[in-house]
C-alpha cells in the first residue's frame, strides 16, 4: 500500500521540532491503521461460501467468486422487491456492490450460500445493457453455469393472453429498430410509419442489420420452465377480471378475457412504450417479418434484447452460457384498446393488472427456480441441450439462424450480407 500523499510528513522540524515529532507519530499511527484495515479487508475477501455451505479460498485474482445456480434479472423496483422477504429463500442475506450497476440499484442480492442471486437493471435498453455487462465482467461472480431468469412485467396482446398471465418467450424482437415516419407524414399506401432499416416499405426485410434485431433462446429449457411454472397458483384481482370482459366484444380476442395462465409466446422490445391497435398490429407484422414467420408477437417490454446482447457477448467471452437463459414476462396491461375505447384511454387507464403481474413473477418464478435447484444434479448442472438455434440474427455464437441472412461469419454469407447493405444510407454514401 502506497503512502497517501496527504499523509506524507512535511519537514517543519527546524521551526517547530516538538510539534513536528507529535505530528509524525500521529501520521505513522494513521498509516499503520489504514494498512491493517486494508489487509483485514483483503483477508476477509479471500473466502466465499459455496452452494453446499462450505468455504473455499479465493481464485488466482485474490477475489472470491460467488457461483449462482440461478440469477434473477429484474428491471425496476417493484419487480425486484417482490423477491425480498419471501418464505422460500432470503435474497438479502448477502449484498454485493458491483461497479457499473445502476446508481439506483447498485447491489446484487444473494442467498447466504450464493446459489440464488438477483439484481435490478433499471428500465429501458441502455440501463439493461450497461448493468448486465457490468455484472458479467465484474470479478465477484462466476456465471459460467448460471441460469438467468429474466423476470419482468410487460404489456400483452389480448389475442394471445390476458393480464396476470405468465409468458415464456423463444424469440425477442427489437421491433422499433427501424426507420420511422410520423403517421401524419407517412406515404398514403403505407399501413404504418415504421420501415425496416435499409428497406423502402414496411413489408421488406431489413437490408441493414445491427445484429440485435432478433434473439432466439433455448426452447427445450423454455419448455421445462413452462412445466415448472404451471405448478403455481396464479394471483388475480376482481378489477382485472371486470376490465378483461371488454375484450369479449371482439372475435379472436377470447384469450384476453380469460383467467391468467402460463403461455408460450414471444416478446417485443422497444424503448418506446406504445399503445393502440395500429402500432400493435404494425409490430405484430414486424415480429413475423424479422423471424421468418416463426415468432408470435405477444408481450411488450423495454429491455430484453439489450439484456440478451450483453449475455451473448458474455458467452463469446466464455463468461456465461447463452443456452441457460429463460425469458419470463407477466402481463400487467393490454397493448391496445378495446371497442369503444381510445388508445389514449388504454394507455392512461387502469386495467387492474399491475398487482397480479408483480405477484405472479414470484408465484411462477419461484417454481422455476425450485425446479432448477432441485434438479441440479440430475439435469441442470450439465445444462439443457438446445434443440433449436440459439443466438442473434447474425449467427455470432455459431449455428445458422432460421431467420435473416444466415450466419454472416461464413464466407459466402458474409460477402452476400455486405452486398445487401444498399439501403438509404448506402445510397447517400455513394452520392457524397
Amino acid at each position: 500500500m502506497l503512502w497517501p500523499y496527504n499523509l506524507v510528513p512535511q519537514d517543519t522540524s527546524s521551526r517547530y521540532p516538538e510539534q513536528q515529532r507529535i505530528a509524525d507519530a500521529r501520521t505513522m499511527r494513521l498509516f499503520l491503521l489504514a494498512n491493517l484495515l486494508w489487509l483485514a479487508a483483503l483477508a476477509a475477501s479471500s473466502v466465499v461460501l459455496q452452494p453446499d455451505g462450505s468455504a473455499t479460498n479465493a481464485d488466482q485474482t485474490g477475489i472470491s467468486k460467488i457461483k449462482p445456480q440461478v440469477f434473477i434479472i429484474s428491471m425496476f423496483a417493484d419487480e425486484g422487491e417482490v423477491w425480498y422477504n419471501i418464505p422460500e429463500f432470503d435474497l438479502l442475506a448477502r449484498n454485493v456492490t458491483v461497479p457499473g450497476l445502476s446508481p439506483l440499484f447498485p447491489d446484487v442480492h444473494c442467498t447466504r450460500n450464493g446459489s440464488i442471486c438477483q439484481l435490478t437493471t433499471g428500465e429501458a435498453e441502455i440501463n439493461a445493457a450497461t448493468t448486465i455487462t457490468s455484472l458479467i465482467f465484474s470479478p465477484f461472480f462466476d456465471l459460467t453455469k448460471t441460469y438467468f431468469l429474466i423476470a419482468g412485467i410487460a404489456g400483452v396482446n389480448p389475442k394471445l393472453a390476458t393480464t396476470g398471465s405468465v409468458t415464456f418467450a423463444r424469440y425477442a424482437v427489437q421491433v422499433a429498430l427501424q426507420y420511422e415516419f410520423d403517421a401524419r407524414d407517412k406515404p398514403a399506401d403505407f399501413p404504418t410509419g415504421y420501415v425496416p432499416q435499409g428497406s423502402f416499405a414496411p413489408d421488406q426485410f431489413p437490408a441493414e442489420l445491427y445484429g440485435t434485431e432478433v434473439f432466439e433462446v433455448n426452447d427445450a429449457l423454455k419448455k421445462l420452465a413452462v412445466g415448472f411454472a404451471k405448478k403455481a397458483k396464479l394471483n388475480d384481482t376482481l378489477a382485472a377480471q371486470v376490465y378483461r370482459t371488454n375484450y369479449g366484444k371482439l372475435a379472436g380476442f377470447e384469450p384476453g378475457t380469460s383467467a391468467p395462465s402460463v403461455v408460450e409466446c414471444d416478446t417485443a422490445t422497444a424503448d418506446n412504450f406504445w399503445s393502440g391497435t395500429l402500432l400493435s398490429e404494425a409490430f405484430e407484422n414486424t415480429t413475423a417479418l424479422f423471424t421468418n414467420g416463426t415468432g408470435v408477437y405477444c408481450t411488450t417490454q423495454q429491455e430484453d434484447n439489450a439484456t440478451l446482447e450483453s449475455l451473448m457477448r458474455g458467452h463469446m467471452s466464455k463468461l456465461v452460457d447463452f443456452s441457460r437463459i429463460i425469458i419470463m414476462r407477466t402481463a400487467s396491461d393490454f397493448d391496445r384498446e378495446f371497442p369503444g375505447q381510445s388508445a389514449a384511454d388504454n394507455l392512461f387507464g387502469d386495467p387492474g393488472g399491475f398487482i397480479p403481474s408483480i405477484l405472479n413473477l414470484h408465484l411462477a418464478g419461484v417454481k422455476v427456480i425450485e425446479g432448477i435447484i432441485n434438479g441440479w444434479d440430475r439435469t441442470f448442472a450439465r445444462g439443457v441441450k438446445p434443440t433449436n438455434y440459439i443466438g442473434d440474427i447474425l449467427g455470432s455464437i455459431g449455428g445458422t439462424p432460421g431467420f435473416g441472412p444466415g450466419n454472416v461469419f461464413e464466407k459466402q454469407v458474409a460477402k452476400s450480407f455486405r452486398s445487401v447493405r444498399t439501403g438509404v444510407r448506402s445510397r447517400r454514401r455513394r452520392s457524397i
